[in-house]
């Protein structure tokens, strides 16, 4: 903003004449006794000028900006038909990087992007090569303790009790969605953290924090207290892991183990498989992308297979549905917090989890969540108050100065 302030006449403003002219002398031959109009004004002084507030625009580069995501999108749209869509974390941030940069131009410089994901980037490596000291402690691993506390709380593991009447010998329709919730777990968190930056870095950066804190406490559980999900405890016996072990040769066998931990299910459909299976994989046959079922599978063998306690796939979806709560209106709350719901029958039906574990996860989320939102409102919010009271006083002062002082004052704000 431009703020023009002069308290003498511009250069070569000439002086206000009479409508009718000079006077002319009487015919007496003496002047009149009014004064010319010009010897007024000097004797006045000097005539104050308005102050003129003048807001200066920056180019409009909406279509330019428009343009970029239309190349963004088409180019991803390929790539994604080429070598399928990006589930792995850092090719994805790195698809999402090239959008936020182009959906920043005419709004904020496009080396924001660097200076906030990269951090979050390089912390989340981290959290990654962390996650092998779990192999390294070699913590005894808990077969029974999940189970025990479903069948505690239900009367019966809930799994078993689903797949005895959901399963069916081929995958329905309705797996399809299973299925894809299931992977959906390493899209959607990420998505919403590009949309919560562009829209409000200061959201997005308290989304960070609470997505880094669930993920490191989650790491701190599964660590410590490592735990064997349903799928595994269906393929072992207690004989077979009476010492704890973290990787038993029966977990690797997928077939049917009569005396398993977990007990035998009885299907209610002809067909189907009277044991508990890893099943979050079945409903891509249904769409005709048994490849992808497969890659799938391959990548879950490739994971830290004992990691149930806590489940992260449910903590990090209800952190996600807590944050934005209250920053939605009621559709937007019912779609996050449904998802999160979804997502927990998901794992438990694939056999992924036990409800323990999604218990831990939401426990997690809620205080992660609930001790960020105090932080907020009483250390956060008001030192930003302050500050912006603070600025808003030193803008008003140099107004001031510089009307007192007749000078020019230029101020740019950033959007």
């Amino acid at each position: 903003m431009t703020i023009n302030g002069s308290g003498t006449r511009p250069a070569g403003e000439k002086g206000l004449e009479s409508p009718a002219g000079p006077q002319q002398a009487g015919a007496s031959g003496t002047e009149s006794a009014a004064p010319p109009v010009d010897a007024l004004a000097a004797a006045a002084g000097p005539v104050e000028q308005p102050i003129v507030v003048v807001e200066e625009k920056g180019r409009d580069l909406t279509w330019v900006r428009r343009s970029l995501l239309l190349v963004w999108a088409v180019a991803v749209g390929f790539e994604f038909a080429a070598h399928g869509i990006a589930f792995e974390r850092t090719r994805l941030i790195l698809f999402m990087a090239f959008g936020m940069a182009a959906a920043t131009i005419g709004r904020r410089r496009a080396i924001t992007v660097l200076i906030d994901w990269l951090p979050f980037v390089l912390i989340l490596m981290l959290y990654d090569w962390t996650r092998n000291v779990a192999v390294w402690l070699n913590m005894p691993t808990h077969w029974h303790l999940a189970n025990d506390f479903d069948i505690w709380l239900f009367g019966v593991n809930p799994t078993v009790w689903l797949q005895t009447y959901l399963k069916f010998p081929d995958p329905p329709w309705w797996e399809v969605v299973v299925s894809v919730i299931y992977i959906s777990y390493f899209l959607v968190p990420y998505v919403t953290a590009g949309v919560l930056w562009i829209r409000n870095r200061a959201t997005w950066r308290r989304f960070a924090i609470c997505f880094i804190a669930t993920s490191f406490i989650g790491l701190v559980g599964y660590t410590l207290v490592p735990g064997a999900p349903p799928w595994a405890a269906a393929r072992c016996t207690a004989e077979q892991v009476a010492d704890y072990p973290r990787d038993p040769a029966c977990m690797y066998e997928d077939k049917r183990v009569p005396d398993n931990i977990l007990g035998t299910v009885e299907p209610v459909h002809d067909g189907a498989e009277d044991r508990v299976e890893r099943i979050s994989w079945r409903g891509w046959r249904v769409l005709g992308l048994a490849n992808a079922g497969e890659l799938l599978k391959i990548g879950q063998q490739k994971a830290n297979l004992v990691a149930a306690i806590p489940s992260l796939h449910a903590g990090l979806t209800m952190m996600l549905a807590l944050f934005m709560w209250p920053r939605t209106k009621a559709l937007g709350r019912t779609l996050f917090m449904g998802y999160a719901v979804v997502m927990a029958f998901a794992l438990v039906y694939t056999a992924e989890h036990y409800v323990f574990d999604i218990i831990l996860g939401w426990l997690i989320a809620a205080l992660v969540v609930g001790t960020m939102e105090f932080v907020d409102r009483r250390y956060v919010q008001p030192r930003n108050r302050r500050r912006a009271a603070e600025q808003e006083a030193e803008r008003e002062q140099a107004v001031a100065r510089a009307v007192a002082e007749d000078t020019g004052v230029r101020v740019q704000v950033e959007p």
